[in-house]
């Protein structure tokens, strides 16, 4: 099975001005004259790492990652002001601009993959293909599934841990109480609050990693997830700043180039039902089933189909 490619050094980093008092992260990495390729990271509000490059051969690609606006190493940290989903897609252009890259191929998961679709709707033109994982489509029983009565049916136990703290009167909408406490002035409110939340998705998410036995999860760092699930609150108080079904309802913008979507079916985050739903809509899209993988990139057998992915993504556009 492929791995992650060896370590990758960045070439090239910058805090990018895209204005209203943000500055973004980006780097570079792999080979200049190489297929462009831009990585999303997921959240809303998590950010990116050094391993997010190693998903593509630096022979092949010019490696793009950037931490959206308030997100890791991107100022000012947590900012929710002028932080829109339309806010971000301006800022993949400006950094496609600022960078001189006419196409690119766009990867994405979870929320990355959201930001793709929306992104090669909006900009068809500027796109090469699309890698897709653990898609999420931001509609209301998307956020349902993870934030009402879904996924709450499957981890009752852990549902209960989750909104216990928060007054029976306001459970039919915990998006709605959880944001009213993330964003309040106290800040042990915020921080107990940021815990409980990050506590329940870190359950959700990494479900099929405690089967495996592969979980490590360290200490948290509170000031990081405080921004993390402000950002993350924010954009599903707002129901990701996008209407009901606005993906779906847009498919035909996309452009005809490769695409492929790839799920795993123990992906209790965002439900298989999703990705299926993308693959019905684009006939001519690879779509990959991972049968041992969850929802988070780093468990192997997702590395493994995501790695082939770009490998044979290479191929078609050209780097063989």
């Amino acid at each position: 099975m492929p791995e992650l490619f060896s370590e990758i050094e960045c070439n090239y980093s910058t805090q990018l001005d895209v204005g209203d008092g943000h500055r973004i992260y980006v780097e570079e990495a792999g080979s200049s004259d190489a297929i462009p390729v831009i990585f999303l990271h997921g959240g809303p509000g998590s950010g990116c790492n050094p391993n997010h490059r190693r998903y593509f051969n630096p022979e092949k690609y010019r490696i793009v990652i950037f931490d959206q606006r308030g997100c890791n190493r991107s100022s000012p940290a947590g900012s929710v002001e002028h932080n829109t989903t339309q806010h971000l897609l301006e800022d993949i252009e400006a950094i496609r601009r600022h960078l001189e890259i006419d196409k690119w191929l766009v990867f994405g998961g979870s929320w990355g993959a959201t930001l793709a679709l929306l992104y090669a709707e909006t900009c068809p033109e500027r796109v090469l293909g699309l890698v897709l994982r653990g898609s999420f489509l931001a509609r209301d029983a998307d956020l349902g599934w993870f934030a009402h009565h879904g996924v709450s049916r499957i981890f009752p136990d852990y549902w209960d841990d989750f909104t216990r703290e928060i007054p029976e009167n306001e459970q039919e909408d915990i998006v709605a109480a959880y944001h009213r406490r993330l964003h309040d002035a106290d800040r042990a409110t915020r921080e107990k609050y940021a815990r409980l939340w990050s506590n329940w998705a870190t359950r959700v998410v990494t479900w099929n990693l405690q089967i495996t036995g592969n979980n490590n999860n360290g200490e948290q760092d509170i000031d990081k997830t405080i921004n993390e699930v402000s950002i993350e609150t924010h954009y599903a108080q707002n129901r990701y700043f996008i209407a009901e079904n606005q993906i779906l309802d847009n498919i035909h913008k996309i452009p005809d180039v490769p695409v492929t979507i790839i799920h795993g079916r123990r992906d209790m985050t965002y439900t298989m039902e999703t990705s299926w739903l993308l693959h019905k809509t684009l006939p001519g899209a690879e779509f990959i089933i991972v049968p041992d993988a969850g929802h988070l990139a780093g468990e192997p057998p997702m590395t493994s189909a995501l790695v082939s992915a770009t490998n044979k993504m290479a191929e078609l556009l050209g780097r063989k």
